[in-house]
């Protein structure tokens, strides 16, 4: 199905800049806000955090081995 939409124009560089960011084409990033209810500052905040912890991950800062471990012991089978 095609659909025509019109919006500002404000708007529709943030769904276009957003979409060039998050490798997603300008519909899914308007379908996931209709689906979901995801607005585009909430897209841009949820993809902003992703890119926070996995930073954090490279720089060894988002768990410790120790960590890791204990996670992967606690649901390792007995």
């Amino acid at each position: 199905m095609t659909l025509h939409v019109e919006m500002p124009a404000d708007l529709q560089d943030r769904v276009d800049a957003f979409a060039a960011r998050s490798n997603l084409s300008a519909s899914d990033v308007i379908a996931d806000a209709l689906e979901n209810g995801h607005s585009i500052e909430w897209q841009q905040h949820f993809v902003d955090r992703i890119a926070a912890g996995s930073a954090a991950a490279d720089r060894a800062e988002f768990a410790s081995e120790a960590d890791i471990e204990g996670v992967l012991n606690k649901y390792r089978p007995a």
